[in-house]
């Protein structure tokens, strides 16, 4: 049979073997856009080969030829997050920071430090603005910097300390021991107010604070920024800022429970939940 309709057996497997790839390549097309479409364009060639790597021999090239030959490409980061500031800060020094080394020698430059090696070490806070014809909202988030999990976030249509002082209350509420914790935000003024300030200290928290005009000692927070407005708010219309305010909170939800962080190949939840099954269970 396989010399009636091919000059040889060879022949024959090599076409077989074509229609079979071919088959399992629109499978794959399918699976992608399939990832791509749940996640509303938010990932990109890795974040996609991490989901089809739980069921699929795959690497990130071939997922990545593959999206271009569809033409589907991740939201790319547009602009950086601003907030409000304070005064200068004179008292609260910045905790992450440390003197850099270069072949085993110290080099008396100050870089940023944000390992951890466990949840509940150090944590991050900021607020960004947000606007919808002529309202605006104000988020303010605390992300723990070792899972990325936002622990609580509050929305306030003004930057008031009571939106600043009713997060760090409801973050406190969640864990009974938080001794040693450094907690880093920028200078601005609610977190140089006495008696946020005080909040801490009861419960032995560390302080920390940016150098005035060193946006990279709060990247941590403006890379979450970054990708919050870039995958829901630049470019898309509202008609309200309630309903924009209602998209924010789906959207933290989806980035602790689903979203996939590159440098853990899970979610924040996934991750937290990993490390210390029982603080899971308190934020829960």
């Amino acid at each position: 049979m396989i010399s009636y309709f091919w000059t040889s057996s060879s022949t024959y497997y090599y076409y077989l073997k074509r229609v079979n790839k071919t088959e399992v390549d629109s499978e794959i097309k399918q699976e992608i856009i399939s990832i791509y479409e749940k996640h509303k364009g938010r990932y990109g060639y890795r974040r996609i080969t991490i989901e089809l790597q739980k069921r699929l021999k795959i690497n990130h090239k071939k997922v990545k030829r593959i999206m271009n030959e569809l033409g589907l490409k991740g939201i790319q980061p547009r602009e950086k997050y601003k907030s409000f500031k304070g005064e200068l800060n004179k008292k609260i020094p910045n905790h992450l920071l440390e003197e850099k080394e270069e072949k085993g020698y110290k080099t008396g430059k100050l870089g940023q430090n944000f390992k951890t090696s466990k949840p509940n070490q150090k944590w991050t806070t900021d607020v960004t603005e947000f606007k919808v014809k002529d309202k605006k909202t104000y988020l303010s988030p605390i992300r723990d910097m070792h899972t990325g999990y936002i622990i609580v976030r509050k929305l306030s249509k003004s930057p008031n300390f009571k939106m600043v002082e009713d997060m760090l209350d409801e973050a406190l509420a969640k864990f009974d021991n938080l001794e040693g914790l450094i907690f880093h935000s920028d200078q601005g003024w609610p977190y140089q107010m006495p008696q946020y300030q005080k909040k801490l200290k009861d419960r032995g928290i560390i302080q920390s604070m940016s150098r005035k005009g060193n946006c990279l000692d709060n990247s941590i927070m403006e890379t979450f920024f970054a990708q919050l407005k870039n995958e829901i708010y630049y470019g898309k219309e509202y008609k309200s800022i309630d309903e924009l305010e209602q998209k924010i909170n789906e959207y933290i939800d989806y980035y602790n429970n689903e979203r996939i962080i590159l440098r853990l190949k899970m979610s924040p939840a996934e991750y937290w939940k990993r490390c210390n099954m029982d603080q899971y269970k308190e934020m829960n």
